[in-house]
């Protein structure tokens, strides 16, 4: 079974990152352990690993693009398993109208 690969939180203060750097393309076979990506923070740029054993069957960002923690960034799998589609953003919440004040 397929799964996703997240935008890691690389520090407590952490809240997005950007994907540098693919280290490792569609249709390539990982081990646990081995750099897909550089990802930079607002202090650096670090090297994620694979955390399963598998073929990336979707990069779901190019380079250059900033996620949020813990967004998908690709799905590793099952050489020809299909790669999911990436889960639907929950809809921003509406504010609610402020109470009219009473007519006096």
């Amino acid at each position: 079974m397929a799964e996703f690969f997240n935008m890691p939180k690389l520090g407590m203060d952490m809240e997005e990152g950007t994907i540098s750097r693919w280290l490792k393309q569609e249709g390539d076979t990982v081990k646990k352990g081995d750099a897909l990506a550089e990802i930079e923070t607002d202090k650096s740029v670090v090297t994620v690993e694979s955390e399963w054993d598998g073929v990336i069957l979707k990069l779901y960002h190019p380079d250059g693009t900033a996620l949020p923690c813990g967004s998908p960034i690709a799905a590793i799998g099952a050489a020809g398993e299909a790669a999911p589609a990436l889960p639907e953003a929950a809809p921003a919440k509406e504010e609610a109208p402020a109470p009219a004040a009473p007519a006096a």
